[in-house]
């Protein structure tokens, strides 16, 4: 690991040279455009989103998972109606589950639709400077 001093302590702009990464490069907030598109504020409701799209994702993930483990489990049952029983109700609590997932998001795109509001990917309109 190399320790990089800044060339230009006095200030002025300062490019590190450039290593290879494994993540690629990556830029503060303020210069991203995915958090300056929608105006001051507005980084706020983009991470929003992005947190509640990302927790439908984790839920799809742990639905999938519920449903192998309980497939696994109706398959090791050997005919004993307790295990039977417990792997349908996770099995119909997994689709249950997945199903509310997906009708939020469903729901939030029609009430977008009807109320012209992108509940989804909402745009801050505030104050414009001169």
């Amino acid at each position: 690991m190399a320790i990089v001093v800044d060339p230009n302590p006095g200030g002025g702009v300062y490019d590190p040279p450039r290593l290879p990464s494994l993540f690629g490069r990556i830029t503060a907030p303020l210069n991203n455009p995915l958090f300056t598109k929608s105006g001051p504020g507005g980084g706020l409701f983009l991470f929003l989103s992005s947190l509640f799209k990302l927790a439908g994702l984790i839920g799809g993930l742990y639905m999938i998972v519920q449903f192998i483990t309980a497939g696994y489990s109706y398959m090791s049952a050997n005919g004993d109606p307790k295990k039977i029983e417990a792997a349908w109700t996770k099995i119909w609590q997994s689709i249950l589950g997945l199903v509310i997932i997906s009708s939020a998001f469903i729901i939030a795109g029609v009430v977008g639709r009807i109320t012209g509001i992108n509940i989804l990917e909402p745009t801050i309109y505030g104050p414009t400077t001169k």
